[in-house]
This record gives C-alpha cells, sequence and structure tokens, in this order.
C-alpha cells in the first residue's frame, strides 16, 4: 500500500501543476490579442473615452499585468468567480453551470452504451478474430470512427427529422408543452435519441478496435491455455478470464473520452440545437463574449486534467505493474 500512496501523491502533484499551467496560459491567452480589448469586445463608434475608461476600470485593465493575475488568481480560488458574462450579465460560472446538466445527460448516457455496446462487439471480434463477423465488425468500426461528428448528425437530422418526421428537429423539450414528472422527462428522452445516436456513433468504433486488440494480447496468455486445459467452457472463459482482464484500456479510454465528450460537443450540440456547454461555446463565439469562452476554456481543460487523474489513479489500483515506486 505505501506504493500505491506514493503514487497516488505523484499522480495528484502532477496533475495540480499542470492545472496550474494551464490557469497561467488561460490567463494570458485573452490578453495577447492585438488591440484594445474593450474595442474588441463593444464595438460601438458613439462610445466616448470616459466610458471606455470606466469600462477599464470595471474590468481591471487599467492596472498593470500582475496585479490583474493576482487578482484573477484570487477571484478563481478564494470565490470561484469565473468573470461577467458580457451579454447575459451573469457570472460565468453560472451560466455555465445552468448548461452542463444538459451536456452530461447526452455524453454520459451516449458514452456510456458506446461502451457496452463497444466492448461486447470488441470480445466477440476478438475472440473469432479472421471470421466475416470480425471483418465486419472491424470496418465498420472503422468506417464511425472516421466519420466528422456533425456529418452524422446532418444525416440523421435530415433522414429521420426532416424527411421521414419521426424525431424533433431542435430543441431538449418541446416548447410551451407544460409536460411534468414522467410526461417531460419521455419527452426530453425523444429529443435525445437522435443526438445520443449520434455521439454513440462517434465513439463506439474507438471501444470496438480496443477491445479487440486487448482480446488479442489477452488470449495469447498462458493463463487462458490453463483454464481451457482444465476443460472450462469456452464462454466461461471469454467472461471470466479474457474479458475482465481485457478491459483495462477501455477503462483509461473511457475515462478521457468523458472529458474530451464535454469538450467535443459542440458539432453534435450546434446541429441539434441541444442547450449545453457545446452550444454555449457556439454562442459566445457569435458573440464574442471572451469572459464566457475563457471560463468554458478553463473548465474544458480542467475536466481533461481531472478525467486523466482519475484514470490513473483507477489503473493504478487495478493493475500494480504501472505504479511508480510499486512494491
Amino acid at each position: 500500500m505505501r506504493g500505491y500512496g506514493r503514487f497516488v501523491i505523484t499522480k495528484i502533484l502532477s496533475a495540480s501543476f499542470t492545472i496550474f499551467t494551464i490557469i497561467c496560459v488561460n490567463f494570458v491567452l485573452f490578453r495577447i490579442v492585438p488591440g484594445d480589448p474593450i474595442r474588441l469586445l463593444f464595438k460601438d463608434p458613439r462610445m466616448t473615452l470616459e466610458q471606455m475608461e470606466l469600462l477599464r476600470q470595471q474590468f481591471g485593465l487599467d492596472k498593470p499585468i500582475g496585479e490583474q493575475f493576482v487578482a484573477y488568481l484570487r477571484q478563481l480560488f478564494v470565490y470561484g468567480n469565473l468573470g461577467i458574462s458580457i451579454f447575459q450579465g451573469r457570472t460565468v460560472t453560472d451560466v455555465i453551470l445552468d448548461r452542463l446538466p444538459n451536456t452530461l445527460l447526452l455524453i454520459v448516457t451516449s458514452v456510456f452504451i458506446a461502451v457496452i455496446l463497444g466492448t461486447i462487439f470488441g470480445a466477440i471480434s476478438g475472440w473469432r478474430v479472421g471470421s466475416k463477423l470480425d471483418a465486419f465488425l472491424v470496418s465498420n468500426s472503422l468506417a464511425s470512427y472516421s466519420i466528422p461528428a456533425f456529418c452524422t448528425s446532418l444525416v440523421l437530422l435530415v433522414v429521420f427529422s426532416y424527411h421521414i418526421g419521426i424525431f424533433p428537429l431542435a430543441g431538449m423539450a418541446t416548447p410551451a408543452s407544460g409536460l411534468t414528472g414522467w410526461a417531460y422527462w419521455r419527452d426530453v428522452t425523444w429529443h435525445m435519441f437522435l443526438p445520443a445516436v449520434a455521439v454513440v456513433i462517434m465513439y463506439i468504433g474507438q471501444y470496438v478496435l480496443i477491445t479487440r486488440n486487448s482480446m488479442q494480447d489477452v488470449l495469447d496468455q498462458d493463463y487462458i491455455l490453463a483454464a481451457r486445459a482444465k476443460g472450462i467452457k469456452e464462454s466461461t472463459v471469454l467472461r471470466r478470464h479474457a474479458l475482465r482482464n481485457a478491459i483495462l484500456p477501455v477503462v483509461t479510454m473511457t475515462g478521457i473520452n468523458l472529458a474530451w465528450a464535454v469538450a467535443g460537443s459542440l458539432q453534435v450540440e450546434i446541429v441539434f440545437s441541444w442547450p449545453g456547454v457545446g452550444r454555449l461555446m457556439y454562442e459566445a463565439i457569435l458573440k464574442r463574449d471572451y469572459p464566457i469562452l475563457q471560463g468554458l476554456f478553463l473548465a474544458f481543460a480542467v475536466a481533461v486534467v481531472l478525467a486523466n487523474l482519475m484514470v490513473d489513479l483507477i489503473y493504478g489500483r487495478l493493475d500494480p505493474r504501472i505504479r511508480v515506486g510499486g512494491e
């Protein structure tokens, strides 16, 4: 346990240093843009010099860069303040937290389905390498992995919403429907079906290919030969011996994908007008709402770092061979 404790401390310190570096880069990123930031944010030619100076004082841009950085760190760590949205007039934290549950609902559900289906199909493909079923699963997995998410989303939207008319065209729920309880969640599920399918298609190919390759490595191990020599059923060997050891790479990919999917849901949310953080980023880009963009970039980067940390800790617990300083 001593070796694993050192492993945990090392990973936490490394993640903390990475997050602090991200915070520094995020602070500098929006201050190296050429030109006057006030003019970039407020492009009204009628604005007077006095009004511009008041805005600089309001945003703290009249102070030296060092004082701005200290104030930024104090607001971030002490108050959890990421700034004020220019167009919404609310704190960036509140704006992001309003949209985050919608994205998590879509992404967590979709990635969970992709993990289950991808692991099952990958295990079958790895178990029957060289068969027609294996060739079919691999070719389709490569296709789903290669097709951009916005392309899949557009095809699903045009075919099933516009031409056939089975699913809604946009949004998360029917406007002004007045639905509550289970009726409301059925409506949300119906709206979420096509976006979820698009995300599942985007990720399922990865899990099929990773599980397949991992299964091939596991099936060559001595303990698989020993299990077969004992007369254990092939289905039991697959389920209890091969698959349990082959899913370690899947654990790694799942944690990373959850973080990247939140940041990468932009395309799917734009096509289906899903009111999540991806759609929020698109709206902030169009309106040049830089505080929102700055807050989103920081949140996405920290989410990726924490997801990698979580995966490293779980992986280190499951597989002692990768523990730094492990005994």
